[in-house]
């Protein structure tokens, strides 16, 4: 079968559809899906062949049909002179709000509209938040606003004589309209705003599914994408650069180690480096790399990879240095600059030394920090290495434990460069130390606290 075309990143018409009927813990960030297509594309079936292969979770469709604008008397007087396909036609300030609440765990009223008398109609539908929000319509790729709010976005394409011929069936049997008034709004107003809206809006899709619901490949690789988001931590699914090293009881122990005000400096200085050494391993593994064939003892051929050789670390003095070793364990021969930043009181962070390699704008950088707390310190790193013509998206910031405030801060300033951590804490305290947290890193791991 042809699979779908996806796109990498893999980072809108209203009837509703509910499985399960709670609330959603009131910090859990939904995962929220728009599908997106011309009309009768089978964007619907899409939505329904991904609901049901997600049985075990909680999922809401949302159909941008719902939020059609009623007409007016003299619309309804000349109804076939409408044009409900264009972006006018919809209340997209009702459904940006609608979904808002349902993203932030409220549930919400839903409209009604039926299609025969072209009006909202009572009564409205109360749909719960969810783990999991389809917002499926003609048009939900198109306007900006509704698009941020996607996690996923994709676009159902399909021949336009299957489409049309679909409509027909639909428009007749469905709405009860005949032959000649489906074909002539068609030819006026369906196609035409299909090629000036919907399928200009195709190039926002993360994923495009040819074939629509016959493509079985596709819609697996999509819900096997959803299952893995919805079993990562809620920033994950906001910011796509995040990437957090996959938890095992191992690394959960040697967390508990590091973190027990009691831990030795031995012992926290051994868990902290086999933690370290896993952080660093995974960060390498999201350097390019080209293809390659060797010839092993056996005689055989074995394609593999070649590691990308243009590489240094910069460490963040002095907690940073802490993870050299483990960076040169890896990366033999490999060059590391240092930076110092200094807090300055109400004044944020202060740059007080940097030495980088001469050449570091044509190096990937791995930026070396054990603990991501408000991220100022990180931000000013990140900012000198920019300054020093290095991309965006040539740095990986690599540290054991992050918070929220410091990966909001960081993520929405540089949303090109990738994190990786071992785990995100919940919080920091009014001094800005991270909850749970270790403590001071740098002191318990060179033995000055």
């Amino acid at each position: 079968m042809e699979p779908a075309a996806l796109r990498s990143g893999f980072n809108d018409h209203i009837s509703v559809e509910s499985n399960g009927g709670f609330d959603c813990p009131k910090n859990k960030q939904p995962f929220i899906i728009g599908v997106a297509g011309g009309t009768a594309s089978g964007k619907t079936t899409v939505c329904n062949q991904i609901i049901s292969q997600l049985h075990d979770q909680r999922v809401v469709l949302v159909n941008q049909d719902s939020f059609y604008r009623s007409l007016n008397d003299d619309q309804l007087v000349n109804v076939h002179e409408y044009n409900f396909d264009h972006p006018a036609a919809f209340n997209t300030e009702l459904l940006l709000s609608c979904m808002e609440k349902l993203r932030r765990g409220h549930p919400v009223n839903i409209p009604s509209y039926d299609f025969k008398s072209h009006k909202s109609i009572e009564p409205s539908r109360l749909v719960n938040p969810a783990d999991v929000i389809i917002l499926e319509g003609i048009l939900v790729l198109h306007d900006f606003h509704v698009r941020n709010l996607m996690n996923m976005k994709i676009f159902v394409d399909i021949d336009s004589d299957v489409r049309l011929a679909r409509r027909i069936q639909r428009d007749t049997v469905e709405r009860g309209r005949n032959i000649q008034n489906v074909l002539d709004q068609y030819s006026r107003f369906v196609k035409p705003s299909f090629e000036e809206f919907i399928l200009t809006s195709k190039k926002f899709a993360d994923i495009i599914i040819p074939r629509g619901g016959d493509n079985d490949v596709a819609i697996d690789l999509i819900v096997q994408h959803i299952l893995t988001k919805l079993g990562q931590h809620d920033l994950c699914k906001i910011y796509p650069n995040i990437n957090v090293i996959f938890s095992t009881f191992q690394i959960r122990g040697m967390h508990t180690l590091v973190r027990d005000v009691k831990t030795t400096k031995h012992d926290f200085v051994f868990y902290s480096d086999r933690l370290i050494r896993l952080v660093v391993e995974h960060g390498l593994g999201h350097l390019p790399f080209t293809e390659k064939q060797i010839i092993t003892p056996t005689g055989s051929v074995y394609s593999g990879v070649v590691f990308c050789k243009r590489l240094c670390g910069v460490s963040v003095i002095r907690s940073g240095e802490s993870m050299e070793n483990a960076l040169r364990a890896c990366c033999k021969g490999i060059k590391i600059g240092k930076i110092l930043i200094h807090g300055d009181g109400k004044n944020g962070r202060q740059l007080i030394y940097e030495k980088l390699p001469a050449d570091i704008s044509s190096r990937h950088v791995l930026l070396l920090d054990p603990v991501l707390a408000s991220g100022n310190s990180a931000i000013k790193a990140i900012s000198l290495l920019l300054s020093k013509g290095v991309p965006e998206t040539s740095i990986i910031f690599l540290n054991l434990i992050s918070a929220p405030e410091g990966i909001h801060a960081v993520c929405r300033k540089f949303p090109k460069l990738k994190i990786v951590t071992s785990e995100i804490d919940s919080s920091l305290d009014k001094n800005y130390g991270v909850i749970p947290g270790m403590g001071e890193f740098g002191d318990r791991y060179f033995g000055t606290d």
